[in-house]
Order: structure tokens, then C-alpha cells, then sequence
């Protein structure tokens, strides 16, 4: 292991090491799950709690997988359930929508952690993120969330280099944020429409493709990214066919694919939209 990267692991082991005790909210990505591992091996189970906030908006593949994960070790878990619904801030999907969701979630991991006992919250927010468009990052620290990794400055990339190390079997999995992420800015938020690209992306997942999205546009506009190192395989007719029959039939209009490839983060390349007054139907 590379000195720099050892000095950040050690720093980060002694910083939650000065902690009574630490809930950690954890989606089953490799950031909070790399931070679940330091934390249960420098505290144990007596003094760590992985807390999912679950809901429509947390893929079920993501959620089975975080599971699979946790029936291989000791750490306790809990699941709540956030009603994002309730949030018209959240629904109409301003640029800003992931401020309003980590504000409930905050105060739900704060809720728990009275009830248990438990003086930390810490989540896996890397250095990486702090230079993104991450406005739910703000109302994390409003809420008095710990965001430990960046504390000691590891970096996403230090983070997988690090899981791998301390032997994360998922160290190089691809990224998988809120669905709500799909959803451009201005379309209101809805059930229908994070199902019709959850069952997307699954069948995407299923014909083969790894790191892809399926953002969902105005007039029902299905782009679909996936990794560059893909799209020949993607351009094969046969698969292109396949693909447009399954996501018409999902209820999407359009089905498009980005040439530019995968790119977490995409629907931030356009300047912020006005929220337009659009049909729920989708």
C-alpha cells in the first residue's frame, strides 16, 4: 500500500476510534461500505449501526446486494423508510432536489440515533464530492452529519484503492445514486417514472451492460449512457432492436443513446433549468 494512502487509512481508523460509538448510513455503495468496514473494525459491533433509508427512490437490485453484504458479518443493520412523497420541494425536482431529501434523512438517522443511543452519524461523502454539484451535502452538515473521509482528504479513487486492500470484495463496483439522479431537472418526481427506469436499467444490467444510466427527458426521452469501452457492443442491431421494444414497452416515447457514453453527473451539463409544469402520467 502506497504511504499516502496507509497514512489516510490509519488517520481515518484514529479519528472514529475517538468516537463513543458511530451510526453510519450506509446504501450499500463502495464509499459507505468502505467506511462500514473501518468503522466495525475499530469499534466492533457493540458501538456501530448501519442505518439504509429506504425508498422507491434505492434500486431493489442495490438493496439486495447491501443485504447479501450484511448477511456475511455481524454488523447490525436497520432500514427506515423516508416518505419523499411529502417533500412538493423534492417532487417538482429543482436543481437543488437532493438538499430537500438529505434534509429528511438527516433527521431520520438523527431520530434513531437518540432512540439507540448513538452520539455520531457519519456517512461515506469523499473528497471527490466536495467539488461536484452535491447541494444534499450541505443539509448533511446542517444536520450534524460527520463526513469522516473528507476529513482526512481520501478521494473516490483512494477509496476503492483502500476497499481493496482491506479485502471489500466489491471494491471496484460501479456507482449507483438515487434514481431520482435519472429525472431531469424540472419533471416532477414520480413513482411511475423511478420504476420505468429502475426496470431500464435492470434490463440493461441483465443483457450485460455494467456502468450505465437510463436518464429520463421531457416528452418521455429514454438516454441511455453506457461506459465508451460498451458502445460497440451496444451498436450491434440486434441489441439496439431488443432494447427499443423493451423500453417502449416500459412506457417510455423516445429511446436515445448518448454517443458521448457514460459520465456520472450528466444531467448537471446544462445551465439550471426552469421547473416546468409537466404531466404526472409518466
Amino acid at each position: 500500500m502506497p504511504s499516502i494512502g496507509k497514512e489516510k487509512l490509519e488517520e481515518l481508523r484514529r479519528e472514529i476510534g475517538e468516537k463513543e460509538n458511530l451510526l453510519v448510513a450506509f446504501s450499500g455503495g463502495v464509499d459507505s461500505s468502505f467506511l462500514l468496514k473501518v468503522a466495525h473494525d475499530v469499534l466492533g459491533k457493540e458501538r456501530v449501526l448501519a442505518v439504509t433509508v429506504d425508498s422507491e427512490l434505492f434500486s431493489r437490485r442495490e438493496l439486495a446486494d447491501l443485504k447479501e453484504f450484511l448477511k456475511h458479518t455481524d454488523i447490525p443493520h436497520k432500514i427506515v423508510q423516508v416518505s419523499w412523497q411529502r417533500s412538493d420541494d423534492f417532487v417538482r425536482n429543482p436543481y437543488n432536489r437532493c438538499y430537500y431529501c438529505k434534509r429528511e434523512c438527516a433527521r431520520l438517522l438523527k431520530d434513531i440515533a437518540a432512540k439507540e443511543g448513538i452520539t455520531t452519524i457519519a456517512e461515506g461523502v469523499t473528497a471527490s464530492d466536495i467539488d461536484e454539484h452535491r447541494p444534499g451535502i450541505a443539509a448533511s452538515r446542517e444536520g450534524g452529519i460527520w463526513h469522516p473521509l473528507v476529513e482526512v482528504g481520501i478521494t473516490k479513487d483512494e477509496v476503492r484503492y483502500l476497499a481493496k486492500e482491506i479485502g471489500l470484495p466489491f471494491w471496484a463496483k460501479p456507482t449507483s445514486p438515487c434514481l431520482a439522479t435519472r429525472i431531469e431537472y424540472g419533471e416532477r418526481i414520480t413513482e411511475g417514472r423511478l420504476k420505468m427506469i429502475e426496470a431500464a436499467e435492470d434490463f440493461l444490467n441483465d443483457v450485460g451492460f455494467k456502468q450505465l444510466r437510463v436518464r429520463l427527458h421531457h416528452s418521455g426521452i429514454a438516454r441511455i449512457e453506457v461506459d465508451k469501452k460498451e458502445l460497440d457492443a451496444f451498436c450491434d442491431t440486434t441489441i439496439i432492436e431488443v432494447v427499443c421494444q423493451k423500453l417502449k414497452a416500459l412506457g417510455f416515447n423516445y429511446v436515445t443513446l448518448d454517443l458521448e457514453g457514460y459520465r456520472s453527473g450528466s444531467m448537471d451539463d446544462a445551465h439550471p433549468p426552469v421547473n416546468f409544469a409537466r404531466s404526472d402520467n409518466l
